[in-house]
C-alpha cells in the first residue's frame, strides 16, 4: 500500500483498487455543498437511509469521484477529506450480493465496492460507512484545490503531478532534474494528474522499488490529444504548445488513466517523494 501524504500521520491514504485491511483507519473523501458541508462539520455525518449498499455514509477513497458530487450542483461543490476506522469490512463486488444491503446485519462496519466491480456506473470505489461515529473531518477542500483529472488543464495555471519511477532514479531526479524521453505523445516530460497511474509505473520495477515524485507544473499553452493519429498527436510543440494532454477515456492509453507530456522539464518542479509502505496482512 502507498502513503499519499505525511500530512497527516497515522492516516493511511490507500489506493482504490486494494483492499482495506480490517480495523485500519483510511483517509476517504466525501463529496458534498459546501453549505452542507459546513453542517456536517457542526451536527457530524447523517447515514443515508437507502442505497446501493443501504444504509450508512457514503464515502470514497477516490478524491476523483468525491469531487463529482452533488451531480446536480456544480457550481457548489466541495469535498470532506476524513479518516475513517473501517473496522470490519465486507467487500460488495456484484450486484444482487447476499449481504449488499444486509452486510451490517452480519457484523460489518464497512461494505467496500472496489474499482469496475460493475456496481457503479463510473468504475470508480466507494464505501459505505454504517456508523458516523467512525469518521472524523480533516478538513474541506475547495474546487480550486481539487486537482480533478476530469477537468481540461486551463493554460498559465499550476497543477499537481504524479511520476512513476525507481527510488534510485527519483533520487537523481531530486537531484538533476527531468529528462526528455519519447512516446505516443512525442519528446516530452510524461506525467499524470493521476497519482493512480502513477502508482502503477514503471511496470519492470518491483512496487516495494518504486517511488511516486509529486511535483508542480506550469503548464503553459495546452494541446488536447484525444485520439490515436491526431494531427498534432507528437508535433504539438512545434505549434507552440507547452503541454499535450491526454482526456481519461479517450482511447489513448491503454489503462484508460489521464496522461501529461510537458515539453520543458524546467516547468517541473519536484514537491516530495511518495514511498511506497509494506503492505498489511489481511485480517
Amino acid at each position: 500500500m502507498w502513503a499519499e501524504s505525511d500530512s497527516y500521520p497515522g492516516v493511511s491514504c490507500l489506493q482504490s483498487n486494494t483492499e482495506p485491511v480490517n480495523g485500519t483507519v483510511y483517509r476517504m473523501y466525501h463529496g458534498t455543498t459546501e453549505r452542507a458541508a459546513e453542517q456536517i462539520k457542526v451536527s457530524g455525518f447523517q447515514p443515508s437511509q437507502d442505497g446501493m449498499l443501504g444504509c450508512g455514509v457514503y464515502l470514497s477513497r477516490d478524491l476523483n469521484k468525491a469531487s463529482r458530487y452533488p451531480l446536480d450542483k456544480p457550481p457548489e461543490r466541495v469535498v470532506i477529506r476524513v479518516k475513517v476506522d473501517v473496522g470490519k469490512v465486507k467487500k460488495i463486488d456484484q450486484q444482487g450480493h447476499p449481504l449488499q444491503k444486509t452486510w451490517h446485519d452480519h457484523g460489518y462496519d464497512t461494505a467496500w465496492c472496489p474499482p469496475k466491480c460493475g456496481m457503479l456506473s463510473s468504475g470508480l470505489e466507494e464505501d459505505c460507512v454504517w456508523d458516523p461515529k467512525r469518521i472524523t473531518i480533516i478538513d474541506v477542500i475547495p474546487p480550486s484545490l481539487q486537482n480533478t483529472v476530469l477537468a481540461d488543464p486551463v493554460e498559465g495555471k499550476n497543477y499537481t503531478m504524479f511520476y512513476g519511477t525507481s527510488k534510485e532514479d527519483a533520487e537523481k531526479i531530486k537531484a538533476h532534474g527531468f529528462c526528455q524521453s519519447n512516446g505516443i505523445l512525442g519528446c516530452g516530460v510524461y506525467l499524470s494528474r493521476d497519482v493512480e497511474k502513477a502508482f502503477n509505473v514503471p511496470v519492470y520495477v518491483p512496487v516495494h522499488q518504486r517511488s511516486v515524485l509529486r511535483v508542480k507544473v506550469n503548464v503553459g499553452k495546452v494541446k488536447k490529444i484525444d485520439y490515436q493519429g491526431h494531427p498534432l498527436q507528437k508535433t504539438w510543440h512545434d505549434h507552440e504548445y507547452d503541454t499535450a494532454w491526454c482526456p481519461p477515456h479517450c482511447g489513448m492509453v491503454r489503462s484508460g488513466l489521464e496522461q501529461d507530456c510537458v515539453w520543458n522539464p524546467k516547468r517541473i518542479t519536484v514537491i516530495d517523494v511518495i514511498r511506497p509502505k509494506s503492505k498489511q496482512r489481511s485480517m
